[in-house]
């Protein structure tokens, strides 16, 4: 037997991953991640939301699965396997012989944050994998001295900028870091980490045409959110944002990733470690960040997930053998987590409600659901099914037969490059009584009835149904792609 193979933590890494890949295969699909298969079927340069790195990876899952739940995600795990072993090569690298890696990236796999992005799909699950390669080339960089590394830094964090917008945060950690540290300053005069830059954002200049096409969108409605002033007190926001860690996170982890920035901050300070260094401009200036945003606005709870993978290896490299058992602690408490979370998720062997569920909420009785709505449709002789919600739209072209047309409502379809239904057809229009009782936005919509979800008899979620018809001056329409 090889070597590698007679590793146990990389024999737990490859259990873990069959067993997160179980759980892709088994979990329902959420509306966010139905919306991301949609990006998949219709390819661009980027979206109203996100970059498109989250479309190209379930477009490749897909194709090589099918329009499934496994297919949909099967990077996701695949992906996070990867990150986690470049993680573990990262701090191999920046402290040599001391398994900071291996426990660094244990831990990181024990928060729920990252757990959640290897069976689920989301931006963030590629941000972090790619966060983790940059992470490791960086680390390599390091410890070789060879300026080559440079450029896969760049090739990395353009990936990661093709992922989401905050991987913004590694160039600028990683900026302040050749400023800060007068033994990495050197770097600054050498070509090959300006070329790594251009690299970066070679990648990235697909992004900022599209927007360029579409009044910058995508840059306005994310810029916006991170410079929005809340209506809701700082304490509010703040206390939401350290609790949502906490969870998020799990307890033990958290405190562990806070106590190991801490001494990381003080060993760089104390000792002048170059890799105490990498770790503090990767991590607490984000942190900053976020703890600034939320002094006067919500800071969404996934947002802060790029902070943990150097929070991890600094808790492995700076918290001695005291703190062995709160690691042991922290991973069993978080793998226990999430084992409980997928179980519930697959199979709710508890019933409890939507208040105490969010598993119900966001995964619960899609299946069921669409063939109560497609029912309807051909009781009332409907062409069509439409939504004003882009979740439901994208569930329903997930889950509805190939045959049956589903057509999305809003402004933000007319950023894909989808084509309206015809003319003077009818529909059925399903649309969430949580979204008030004010009329639809489609005009001239007739209620026609009514459709629950639910899971195991719970309800999830009511909808009203109305009846509606293709005109001129409508708002604007998709057709969304159908299940292969």
């Amino acid at each position: 037997m090889a070597p590698a193979v007679r590793n146990p933590w990389l024999l737990a890494l490859l259990a873990l991953t069959a067993l997160r890949l179980l759980g892709a295969a088994l979990l329902p699909v959420s509306p966010d991640e139905a919306y991301y298969w949609v990006w998949g079927r219709a390819l661009a340069p980027s979206y109203y939301d996100h970059p498109p790195m989250v479309a190209l990876w379930t477009a490749t899952g897909t194709a090589l699965l099918g329009d499934n739940a496994l297919g949909l995600r099967l990077l996701a795990p695949v992906g996070v396997a990867i990150g986690s072993v470049l993680l573990a090569r990262a701090g191999e690298d920046l402290f040599p012989g001391r398994r900071v890696g291996e426990w660094g990236a244990a831990l990181l796999n024990a928060t729920l944050l990252f757990a959640a992005g290897s069976v689920l799909i989301t931006p963030d699950t590629p941000l972090l994998v790619f966060w983790c390669a940059a992470l490791w080339a960086a680390a390599r960089l390091h410890r070789t001295q060879d300026g080559r590394w440079w450029l896969a830094f760049g090739v990395f964090a353009g990936l990661a900028l093709l992922s989401k917008y905050t991987a913004l945060l590694l160039g600028g950690g990683v900026v302040l870091w050749l400023l800060a540290e007068p033994r990495v300053r050197p770097w600054l005069l050498r070509w090959q980490l300006w070329a790594g830059g251009v690299l970066a954002i070679a990648l990235f200049l697909p992004v900022v045409w599209w927007n360029s096409q579409h009044e910058w969108v995508s840059f306005a409605k994310q810029g916006g959110r991170a410079g929005t002033v809340g209506t809701g007190s700082s304490l509010r926001y703040l206390g939401e944002l350290l609790g949502g860690q906490i969870a998020l996170a799990t307890p033990v982890v958290f405190v562990l990733c806070v106590a190991g920035t801490a001494m990381a901050c003080r060993a760089w300070w104390r000792d002048r470690l170059p890799a105490a260094g990498l770790l503090v401009t990767l991590t607490v200036p984000a942190a900053a960040l976020f703890l600034w945003q939320a002094l006067g606005s919500r800071v969404q709870g996934n947002w802060p997930a790029i902070l943990y993978p150097t929070a991890c290896l600094a808790a492995a490299a700076f918290l001695g053998p005291r703190w062995r058992g709160w690691k042991l602690a922290g991973m069993g408490i978080g793998l226990a987590v999430m084992f409980a979370a997928l179980l519930q998720a697959s199979f709710a062997p508890l019933p409890l409600p939507r208040r105490s569920d969010p598993t119900l909420a966001r995964l619960g009785g899609w299946p069921a659901f669409a063939a109560e709505v497609e029912a309807a449709r051909q009781q009332r002789g409907a062409i069509f099914v439409a939504t004003e919600e882009y979740g439901l739209a994208a569930e329903l072209a997930l889950h509805l037969p190939p045959g049956t047309p589903v057509v999305a409502l809003g402004d933000r379809w007319d950023l894909f490059d989808l084509p309206p239904p015809p003319q003077g057809q009818a529909g059925l229009l399903v649309r969430s009584e949580r979204r008030g009782d004010g009329p639809p936005l489609w005009p001239g919509a007739t209620p026609d009835g009514g459709a629950v979800r639910q899971r195991k008899g719970i309800e999830a979620e009511r909808y009203r149904l109305y009846a509606v018809r293709v005109a001129p001056g409508d708002p604007p329409l998709a057709l969304l792609p159908a299940r292969r």
